[in-house]
């Protein structure tokens, strides 16, 4: 039996596709104006430039000196996803994920703050697990991940994290919880509304900016179907209320935003499939972006991470290697210009990047860096286990350093946290100031992006 509407029926779907159109409209209308970004130090008071005795260890290529220590401290996790913020009392939290694997039931958002000097870190905890998360979210949530860190211009913390209750990433939503005293404790979690269709396939990881609104800007992404970023205008109370999709990035995923006027920003974003890192920008405080562009570095389908300093200088943190993540490389540039053929600040590479190591040699590093930093020979064994099970297959390894997180400290230290092979966070303190010696020596040597 056919059926076929009638012309009334027709008349009334046409209404109301019409009155939907018309609803939307309104609703673009009715947008608030964008108001202008808050750029980080345009107050001097706001990150004095006192730095410490200098660092003690050097760069592979011998180029410049910092700090490294390692953050988490349980043995055979998996650990991945860091960040970072800082204390009122200037210590710095760090927050990431940790299980037996990526996207296991197990997996826990856990915590540690440094000691005063910020070259040591305390024990780890947990802030959250699945079971926290469901009874504050009233769903079930199969797995949870990338963690995002940062003060509220109210002054308390929030924490972002992606949690997935069906499928995989793609089907992932945000939760969010807010602590009033400096990570001690927080909120019960919420989940952040981003759209009205279910409300799944949107992720974070980058950091978050401020606008002179009170507002906090978030950068997201999705992958369900096709991968684009988004930036998120969110209220104090933690609602959004506006959200622009980057145009052009279709395939590109994980932006970050960095800050260098009252209106004007720039976003680099991990290509989706590993080409080179995409880039656009806004000169109307986010309102509208221009349509992503690929940049002159590559992108092997990985995080990056960027900051601005209280020297109006920016900063990536990435793999600036077409095929793999076994080089983190620092880029510098001026305040809205371009990393395009800069040098790269080598943090840390493998000896031979377009070649995989043997079984034997990789354990063989990876214990003897743990046990230099304080493992004992159980726990080492623990870490490189982990490190064997997600990196290496057959005889042979890939090393990895990967998905950076930069903040500037008060005191003038640029800090980096990544994940080391899989098994632990990483943390680097140095001198944004200090001058790129002549190299020495440069395994793993990366060229400039030309």
């Amino acid at each position: 039996m056919n059926f076929k509407p009638s012309g009334a029926l027709e008349r009334l779907a046409a209404a109301l596709l019409v009155l939907a159109f018309a609803l939307a409209g309104w609703k673009i209308l009715q947008r608030p104006p964008a108001s202008p970004f808050v750029v980080p130090f345009a107050d001097a008071s706001q990150g004095p430039s006192r730095i410490h005795p200098p660092a003690q260890q050097r760069s592979p290529d011998g180029r410049f000196r910092f700090d490294a220590q390692f953050v988490s401290s349980s043995p055979g996790q998996a650990v991945h996803a860091a960040s970072l913020v800082e204390l009122r009392d200037g210590r710095l939290r760090a927050v990431w994920f940790s299980g037996s694997r990526e996207g296991a039931g197990d997996v826990t958002i856990q915590s540690a703050v440094t000691d005063a000097t910020g070259l040591r870190w305390g024990a780890e905890s947990t802030l959250f697990d699945r079971q926290a998360l469901q009874q504050g979210l009233w769903r079930y949530v199969k797995k949870l991940g990338n963690p995002v860190i940062a003060r509220a211009p109210d002054g308390s913390l929030n924490l972002w994290m992606v949690n997935v209750s069906l499928g995989g990433w793609a089907g992932s939503s945000i939760t969010w919880a807010r602590s009033t005293d400096e990570g001690a404790s927080w909120s019960t979690p919420r989940r952040l509304v981003t759209s009205p269709f279910l409300n799944i396939s949107t992720l974070v990881k980058g950091t978050p900016v401020i606008f002179e609104s009170g507002e906090t800007g978030l950068p997201v992404y999705h992958e369900f179907v096709a991968k684009f970023g988004e930036v998120l205008r969110i209220s104090s109370q933690g609602q959004v209320v506006d959200k622009v999709r980057i145009p052009g990035s279709r395939t590109s995923l994980q932006p970050v935003v960095l800050v260098s006027g009252p209106q004007t920003a720039q976003v680099y974003m991990r290509s989706g499939n590993a080409t080179a890192l995409m880039a656009s920008s806004t000169t109307d405080a986010g309102k509208t972006w221009l349509p992503a562009h690929a940049s002159a570095w590559p992108n092997p389908d990985s995080a990056l991470a960027g900051t601005m300093t209280n020297s109006s200088t920016q900063w990536l943190a990435l793999n600036p290697a077409p095929r793999n993540r076994e080089t983190m490389a620092l880029l510098q540039t001026a305040a809205g210009g371009s990393f395009d053929g800069v040098t790269p600040w080598i943090v840390e590479s493998s000896a031979n990047p377009q070649a995989r190591t043997s079984m034997g040699d990789y354990e063989r590093l990876l214990t003897q860096e743990l046990k230099a930093r304080g493992a004992s020979d159980g726990e080492a064994q623990a870490y490189v286990a982990s490190a064997r099970r997600q990196l290496c297959g057959g005889q042979s390894c890939s090393q990895e350093f990967s998905y950076p997180y930069l903040l500037q400290s008060r005191d003038g230290y640029l800090h980096l946290v990544y994940t080391w092979h899989r098994t632990r966070i990483k943390h680097v303190r140095l001198d944004p100031l200090q001058t790129l010696e002549a190299a020495q020596a440069a395994p793993g040597h990366v060229s400039s992006g030309k």
